[in-house]
């Protein structure tokens, strides 16, 4: 699939046109990939845009208007290709519509765009979502980004640290076959800090609802070389590495949410479910920084 690149004096990043997907950010100083590199036979994504749900549907279905449809876990949009409909020295923007494939499995007209903006050591992600209907428009949408874990050869999964600036605690709500339990627990940190460790995901992800994170930073205790993802009032996040692997960790700030196991499958009421009117937008972003 068509790649495209943007580069300054710091940085040269990649975006894929399949999900438009961020898939390369490499340090013009020191070689440093941060992208996690699409593994087969560990997991074939590198920063998968979820849309237009995040996680996992209770026996992966919803229903809308008294009908039942079928949609895989964080939706279709990583799977599709996207058109560039815009491209400069510094932007790249990509745009998915909806089609007769999607219209089977999600009945609403959308256009999604995302767009890639290089300041610096910073990589800018916007998001937005029209409703070109005459109909609300539901959905939830958001990122996946994967980071290498470790970033240098030199270096173990284990030397790594993830950072909560100014927070005690985290509350997390624990899974459930990928779907949110009834149950949370508190996970303590030392000076804001939790040491990074294959058994910190044992049981899937780490979910956070209500807010509580706006910058997470992952870094290396060795070097101090990481990134930090800043996501003001986004409401939940998840972070995540696949169960046994020490090879990359994804940040994940999201507009939405797994569904409950006490969910009665109604889409529209759907916890972190988004809606807007006909002909509107909803616009949103993150920044992720490169160290």
């Amino acid at each position: 699939m068509p790649e495209f690149q943007l580069q300054n004096n710091l940085f040269s990043i990649k975006v894929n046109s399949f999900g438009a997907e961020l898939c390369s950010v490499i340090s013009s100083e020191t070689n440093i990939e941060y992208i996690w590199q699409a593994n087969d036979a560990v997991w074939a994504r590198h920063a998968p845009n979820l849309f237009p749900i995040v996680g996992k549907l209770k026996e992966g279905q919803y229903t809308y208007q008294d009908k039942s449809y079928q949609l895989p876990q964080h939706g279709f949009a990583r799977d599709h290709e996207f058109i560039c409909i815009e491209e400069s020295n510094d932007f790249l923007l990509f745009e998915f519509t909806a089609n007769e494939t999607t219209l089977v499995k999600y009945p609403f007209h959308f256009s999604l765009q995302i767009g890639y903006k290089l300041i610096g050591n910073k990589v800018e992600v916007n998001y937005s979502v029209f409703n070109p209907d005459s109909k609300e428009l539901y959905f939830s949408i958001g990122a996946h980004p994967a980071f290498n874990c470790p970033l240098q050869k030199n270096e173990s999964f284990n030397d790594y640290e993830l950072v909560f600036p100014d927070k005690d605690k985290l509350v997390v709500n624990l899974l459930n076959d990928g779907l949110i339990s009834d149950q949370t627990k508190e996970v303590e940190l030392l000076d804001s800090k939790l040491s990074v460790s294959k058994e910190l995901f044992n049981n899937d992800a780490l979910v956070c609802m209500n807010s509580q994170l706006e910058e997470v930073s992952l870094v290396s205790k060795k070097t101090k070389h990481g990134v930090s993802l800043v996501s003001k009032e986004w409401p939940y996040y998840g972070i995540w590495s696949k169960k046994a692997t020490d090879q990359f960790i994804c940040l994940e700030p999201w507009y939405g949410i797994a569904d409950s196991v006490n969910t009665d499958g109604n889409f529209e009421a759907k916890t972190g479910i988004i809606k807007i009117e006909s002909e509107k937008y909803f616009k949103c972003f993150f920044d992720i920084l490169f160290f």
